[in-house]
């Protein structure tokens, strides 16, 4: 009974819409800051080096360098203090968590670029399968 609350309650203040990226991204993280009755956002712009988690408590790590000087801030991903996650740009990532980054300086810490449609963001499951040829074939003759 009390793990049907729980998850009541987890799934009331879940965001619907999460933001689609991956470990490798250059991210724009537009945060809620509260300073005295004055709100305001700040971005916080990096490189995401791991996600953890799942569901309410799935959280994201984001990594930049600020004169010469290594800041990485996690971020929980459904909280109402993240505003929006924004991809500036998306790196590829053969790792699932990009932690040797804190050991390299300068240029080392680049990623090679890659370049994802809308389709690709979403991954191989919202993909159609293209037709075959002899499905093609099929709905030429019926259109003759």
């Amino acid at each position: 009974m009390s793990q049907e609350l729980l998850k009541k309650a987890a799934e009331s203040s879940m965001k619907s819409e999460i933001p689609v990226f991956r470990i490798g991204d250059t991210v724009n993280v537009s945060v809620r800051i509260v300073e005295g009755e004055k709100e305001r956002t700040q971005v916080f712009t990096g490189t995401v080096i791991a996600r953890r988690g799942w569901g309410i408590s799935e959280t994201f790590t984001v990594r930049r360098v600020v004169n010469n000087q290594g800041v990485e801030r996690i971020f929980p991903l459904h909280s109402p203090k993240v505003a929006s996650v924004e991809v500036v740009r998306s790196g590829k990532a053969r790792r699932a968590k990009l932690y040797f980054l804190r050991d390299r300086i300068g240029k080392a810490t680049r990623l090679k670029e890659v370049k994802r449609t809308a389709k690709a963001a979403h991954g191989p499951q919202d993909a159609k399968p293209e037709a075959t040829e002899a499905e093609a074939d099929e709905a030429q003759q019926s259109e003759e």
